[in-house]
């Protein structure tokens, strides 16, 4: 029997069939093109939406060229001496990087140095205030009162003694106003430790000189406080008022006079800004030192129990901070100090042929061999 066999144009149409359906099941774009239900390639058309790429760049663009450049802060930085305290302006500098603010680019810091004339510092406090800083730092009672004393609206991020006997706050807990910061007093109980070590170290001392300024009010106070203490460890208080460079030669020969054989000098700018000259006149006449503040010991100084004012200055920069970022002044309360580092200068120490207790030496933060 004959097998039906189809004829050759009929196997080519229903091959053609096939390949039709084969297409239509495949993606309908297929590298760049389109395929039409014909089986037939055709040019892909581009969606209408791609114009709005570069629309939307060009309009992203514009909104960025338009918004405000990042706000630059401007501090103004009031003191009393013809310098800061050591390493004070550069700690609260790098207190103000580790946060962020870098000078010249979102932070100017104002600086003003009465040079120790505190009489100057009005004047000064003054030409900061037409300058509008959003923000006035100083380290020390007058500069913080004399600031408070220019503006009642700028706020001030301060360092004092005494921020609650010389009126530079209501309370410690709420300051009201427009001041708030630290002190760099731990209370009385500090000074009392200072004597405490001189009279460890030096147990035979009995005429203790006192370097200090009473224009300036937390050493007026500390001056008048410190009687009693002394007095209980066997001192004779021998005050030495100084309040320029000049005078030095004056109070000394003041304190020879006195048969003074030991001495102390309260951490005032001006003091500080000395400490050489005060360290070296105790080493030439072999008087015993004791300071709040380990400048002094670093100078020459014996020995100085007190508040790290590199550590201070960095906290500083917090307060800053938080006023910049909305903070009121008035609502910060002023810290006052937790930590107090214990510094020993033993190359003094020889110099004048003290033994230094033990027991000293191992709680000490730092010996200056």
């Amino acid at each position: 029997m004959n097998k039906s066999v189809d004829p050759p144009n009929s196997a080519l149409k229903s091959a053609g069939v096939q390949a039709r359906r084969r297409l239509t099941q495949r993606s309908p774009h297929e590298g760049g093109r389109e395929v039409n239900a014909r089986g037939n390639a055709v040019a892909l058309r581009r969606p209408s939406f791609t114009w709005a790429i570069p629309l939307g760049l060009l309009l992203m663009a514009i909104s960025a060229g338009a918004q405000q450049p990042a706000r630059t802060f401007r501090i103004g930085y009031l003191s009393s001496a013809s310098a800061s305290p050591p390493n004070a302006l550069e700690a609260f500098r790098h207190g103000l990087r580790e946060l962020g603010y870098v000078e010249g680019r979102n932070v100017l810091i104002l600086e003003r140095f009465a040079a120790n004339r505190l009489e100057q510092l009005p004047e000064l406090a003054a030409d900061l205030v037409r300058l509008k800083p959003d923000i006035i730092v100083t380290f020390s009672t007058p500069a913080a009162k004399a600031a408070q004393q220019a503006t009642k609206t700028i706020p001030i991020v301060m360092s004092s003694g005494d921020p609650l006997g010389s009126g530079l706050v209501a309370s410690l807990a709420r300051p009201g106003g427009n001041v708030t910061g630290f002190t760099h007093i731990g209370g009385p109980e500090i000074w009392d430790k200072v004597l405490e070590l001189l009279k460890q170290i030096a147990p035979g001392v009995s005429r203790v000189g006192v370097l200090h300024n009473s224009a300036i009010p937390p050493e007026a106070w500390a001056l008048e406080h410190l009687k009693g203490p002394a007095a209980a460890l066997g001192f004779n208080w021998l005050p030495a008022e100084v309040r320029s460079v000049d005078e030095f030669p004056a109070a000394f020969a003041a304190l020879m006079r006195q048969r003074a054989d030991a001495m102390v000098a309260f951490e005032s700018p001006f003091n500080v800004e000395h400490r050489r000259v005060i360290a070296d006149f105790a080493i030439q006449e072999r008087l015993p030192t004791a300071f709040g503040q380990r400048a002094f010991v670093e100078a020459g100084g014996l020995v100085s129990y007190g508040t790290s004012f590199d550590i201070l200055a960095h906290q500083t920069a917090t307060y800053v901070d938080k006023i910049f970022k909305g903070a009121r002044a008035g609502d910060l309360p002023v810290q006052q100090p937790t930590k107090f580092e214990l510094v020993i200068n033993l190359k003094t120490a020889k110099a004048l042929r003290l033994t230094i207790p033990r027991s000293l030496l191992l709680r000490a933060d730092q010996i200056i061999e």
